[in-house]
């Protein structure tokens, strides 16, 4: 199992790295935790990610590439934000399919667990859902009135760094929202399929996080 490294900017030496260990050790299968649509993908979030799927190809390396969508937990930790403020982004209309954290370790441990998944892409993500219909959400289950302030991605960045957040991790925050606006944070039911049953909705995640 090849979890993607945390040092968005630095991954791609490290994950090269993995690879190069797990070449000589005569890994039977890497199982890697990249992100939605990373062939594809025009998010700053993805380039790491494309690349290091390359880099597996390239090892001759058998490989699993478990694209992940969005983590639920990126809007349940800012509940008590929402319920305050109001909840804010760039993703206009667009719908993101976010899963938890649990939920995608429960699909990876499936494939780990499976037979002949050399190969395999996986698109993984829960029932799609938009920023609306997030605060929508939050508003029916705080009884507090929470809406959706929709700004351009420049204005954007511009709130997170006035609320204390690194320029850059703000801006990698509001270039996921565009992507969001894009449809690219958006997949199938792959999550299902592998979980055997429904992936954790939004309202259950919000009543948890409560």
């Amino acid at each position: 199992m090849f979890v993607s490294g945390s040092e968005a900017g630095r991954r791609l030496p490290q994950h090269g790295n993995v690879i190069t260990a797990a070449r000589e050790a005569g890994v039977g299968l890497v199982v890697y935790t990249s992100i939605a649509k990373a062939d594809t993908s025009t998010l700053a979030l993805a380039a790491e990610h494309r690349a290091t799927e390359q880099l597996l190809r390239d090892s001759g390396l058998p490989y699993v590439f478990l694209r992940n969508s969005w983590y639920l937990e990126n809007y349940t930790g800012q509940l008590a934000t929402y319920r305050e403020h109001g909840v804010a982004g760039a993703a206009g209309d667009g719908r993101v399919s976010a899963a938890t954290r649990a939920d995608y370790a429960a699909a990876a441990a499936a494939v780990l667990t499976a037979q002949d998944q050399a190969g395999s892409v996986y698109e993984l993500g829960g029932a799609p859902f938009s920023m609306a219909e997030l605060a929508a959400e939050v508003s029916r289950q705080t009884g507090a009135p929470v809406s959706y302030l929709d700004l351009p991605v420049d204005k954007y960045t511009e709130l997170l760094v006035a609320a204390g957040l690194p320029e850059g991790y703000a801006a990698m925050l509001a270039d996921a929202d565009r992507g969001i606006a894009q449809g690219e944070l958006e997949v199938g039911d792959d999550l299902a399929r592998l979980l055997g049953r429904t992936p954790t909705t939004l309202a259950e995640a919000i009543r948890a996080a409560l």
